[in-house]
């Protein structure tokens, strides 16, 4: 009796599907949003910015090609997290 005044589901998309398969919960969503970012920021060519020894050791990345990878990733990522919090899939998960 209530079927007819609740809004009907939508069904989640693949790409929101494919980037929280296995994410149940919110909270485990922005660790890995954040994570990404992180690994994005590490991928960053620092070696090219600083002659440091220091940061070539650290930072081994010296090429742009994982930043350009890692940041549509990391887009991907928060607009998935966006539709599942518009959506209210959380909860259906």
């Amino acid at each position: 009796m209530d079927d007819f005044n609740s809004k009907p589901q939508k069904k989640m998309p693949i790409w929101v599907l494919l980037a929280f398969s296995s994410i149940h919960k919110r909270k485990h969503a922005i660790i890995l949003i954040w994570a990404s970012i992180f690994f994005t920021l590490y991928c960053l060519p620092w070696s090219t910015f600083f002659n440091s020894e220091i940061i070539s050791t650290l930072f081994l990345i010296d090429d742009w090609s994982w930043l350009v990878m890692m940041i549509p990733i990391c887009i991907w990522y928060v607009l998935s997290l966006r539709w599942m919090d518009n959506n209210k899939a959380w909860e259906k998960v």
